[in-house]
């Protein structure tokens, strides 16, 4: 769901002010300690199922149709190492089976067992549930337009990361702070 974005050459607005920035008003502070709590949350309701944060969603992925490790690694956005070591746990509890492919042995092919698929099922209902708990209070309209907001902003900050690759970014300045070496000085 794509997002009208102002065009790359509109300034781009003005409501942070370095000289007066509080990370209470951070929209990047919110989205982090709301997703960390959404996390937390997630966690201590996937211990029904026996899942941790790190398991429950590549079992997910794999569930939706992720069919190998490496694109696995591609939609959860981390690399081949990290996300071999999540499926060897997953294997480990019975959940999945890797298999080499026969026509090319670089390409790991994953399978979720039938138990993996039962517990995998139940990923989404959990997941739709504390979602809905942290939504308490919204309206649909107010729904729909966090979505449309979140997705903006995500637009946003793809060009800017697209155009920033384009183009060194802005040399910062680093003022050094002098010490006073009179100050530290002791009598020996």
């Amino acid at each position: 769901m794509n997002s009208p974005t102002s065009p790359p050459d509109t300034p781009a607005p003005r409501f942070y002010d370095g000289t007066e920035y509080c990370k209470d008003q951070s929209i990047g502070f919110l989205m982090k300690r709301g997703l960390s709590v959404l996390v937390r949350n997630l966690e201590h309701q996937m211990q029904a199922l026996d899942l941790t944060g790190t398991q429950w969603h590549p079992l997910l992925h794999v569930h939706q149709g992720c069919d190998t490790v490496a694109t696995c690694a591609r939609e959860m956005q981390t690399d081949a190492g990290a996300m071999t070591r999540m499926l060897d746990r997953l294997e480990a509890k019975g959940l999945l089976v890797r298999e080499r492919s026969c026509s090319d042995r670089r390409v790991v092919n994953l399978a979720l067992t039938p138990r993996g698929t039962e517990v995998a099922a139940q990923i989404p209902h959990v997941l739709a549930a504390v979602l809905n708990d942290h939504l308490r209070g919204f309206s649909p309209k107010e729904f729909a337009q966090m979505i449309t907001l979140l997705q903006r902003f995500i637009d946003n900050g793809e060009a800017l990361a697209e155009a920033n690759q384009a183009a060194p970014g802005p040399d910062l300045v680093v003022q050094e702070r002098t010490l006073d070496t009179n100050s530290d000085k002791t009598d020996s």
